[in-house]
């Protein structure tokens, strides 16, 4: 019985965390304009025309950052490396995550244990009226976004107990740390 207790005082922790996140809003720089990408309630340092992500990004890229896609599993390089060094924002170049918190799993994408501070903005996906369920039942997840562009990541879950970043390898880029 203890453990079931203990197992659902984590679950809550990390679930009141993850409302927490979720309900967070960094300070927003007067100078940026609003995004698109988000109903034009948040304002990015980093804002785009489509035509400039179009250049910037391949096909399969802007679908996954710019329209929340989700690559296939196992199909990037980065959810099963172990080369030490820094993950950064596709669309913008700014550093997320550090690879001393990636944690490998079977399961076909990258996954963190936590970003750099101030690095990543949460949304809820699903659930249009904000109530947590979509319209065939299913809970909303928490998506993970860019907090300088608004690129799409992949989303926040608890995976095996523990709240992880489940994220497309395509949405980042990698710099391998200094020898």
């Amino acid at each position: 019985m203890h453990n079931k207790i203990s197992t659902g005082r984590r679950f809550f922790l990390k679930a009141s965390a993850v409302s927490a996140l979720a309900l967070a809003r960094p300070a927003t720089p007067a100078s940026a304009e609003t995004s698109s990408t988000n109903g034009g309630d948040f304002q990015f340092e980093v804002t785009r025309t489509e035509e400039e992500w179009h250049e910037r990004l391949s096909d399969e890229e802007y679908r996954i950052l710019r329209k929340s896609g989700t690559e296939k599993p196992h199909s990037h390089p980065f959810a099963t490396s172990t080369d030490k060094g820094t993950y950064a924002c596709r669309g913008c170049d700014l550093d997320i995550y550090d690879s001393s918190w990636k944690v490998i799993l079977d399961v076909g994408w990258v996954f963190f244990q936590h970003s750099h501070p101030n690095s990543v903005l949460t949304a809820i996906d699903g659930g249009p009226k904000g109530d947590g369920v979509d319209s065939k039942g299913r809970l909303s997840m928490i998506e993970a976004h860019c907090r300088r562009c608004g690129s799409h990541f992949g989303h926040i879950l608890i995976v095996d107990g523990d709240l992880l970043h489940c994220i497309n390898g395509t949405s980042l880029t990698f710099t391998p740390a200094s020898a």
